[in-house]
């Protein structure tokens, strides 16, 4: 392999790493985990819908706060 086909797959792998760490922080990879569980728990029903999951979300941390302390 080429030096500069090295450097084009450390960039590439380097820019999938940052792009998965930032999805798993801001949150964004939560349906999705969602959906690979359920899916493992329970084969041959149908997930909420993305619109109904973050619905159901929001109501559950309404519901159920936290208040510890972040720091």
């Amino acid at each position: 392999m080429s030096a500069p086909a090295r450097l084009r797959a450390i960039v590439a792998r380097t820019w999938r790493a940052v792009v998965w760490y930032v999805r798993e922080v801001s949150g964004e990879a939560r349906y999705e985990h969602y959906v690979e569980r359920f899916t493992r728990e329970h084969p041959g029903e149908e997930p909420l819908s993305e619109r109904a999951y973050l619905k159901a979300r929001e109501e559950h941390e309404r519901l159920h706060p936290n208040t510890s302390c972040c720091c």
